[in-house]
């Protein structure tokens, strides 16, 4: 049985500055629907207010081209480095996963950002594999988000 944490990352540019990005998933989740629909279908607020630490967001998304759930605590948000950490507490990928958590820190980069996305995680055995088609999925999420900061401009 496999208990130890592991880690995956990656780096996406975009155009919009690392201040807008962090405001609009620290603070407007519930809006990444409306530009990502195909990805996201819901984000609702559970518990708490937007853009709090402790507060409980639950989201609905499609990953592997199925429906999936995620219920997540804020655990962090920094708005002096842009980043937030969040920690799912429930939700499909607790069925592989014993813990999970996420964090996303925008940084300045050339004329935009660099969207650093950290997935750390504790498999719950040695046949889960890593979440490599979830980090594309916000990878791409990164993109669209970026695409409708720079269009809203």
């Amino acid at each position: 049985m496999s208990s130890k944490l592991e880690k995956l990352e990656t780096d996406v540019e975009i155009k919009a500055s690392p201040v807008q990005f962090h405001e609009y998933f620290t603070r407007r989740p519930h809006h990444i629907s409306n530009v990502s629909s195909d990805k996201i279908q819901g984000c609702d607020l559970h518990e708490g207010d937007w853009g709090n630490v402790g507060s409980v967001i639950y989201w609905n998304y499609v990953h592997d081209g199925k429906p999936r759930v995620c219920k997540e605590l804020i655990e962090a948000i920094d708005d002096e480095t842009n980043s937030i950490t969040l920690k799912i507490i429930e939700g499909d990928l607790l069925e592989h996963y014993k813990s999970f958590k996420a964090t996303i820190q925008a940084s300045p980069k050339g004329e935009g950002s660099s969207v650093h996305w950290t997935f750390e995680y504790e498999k719950l055995h040695d046949e889960v594999s890593d979440p490599h088609t979830l980090l594309q999925l916000v990878a791409e999420l990164s993109k669209d988000i970026d695409n409708h900061l720079i269009t809203q401009a």
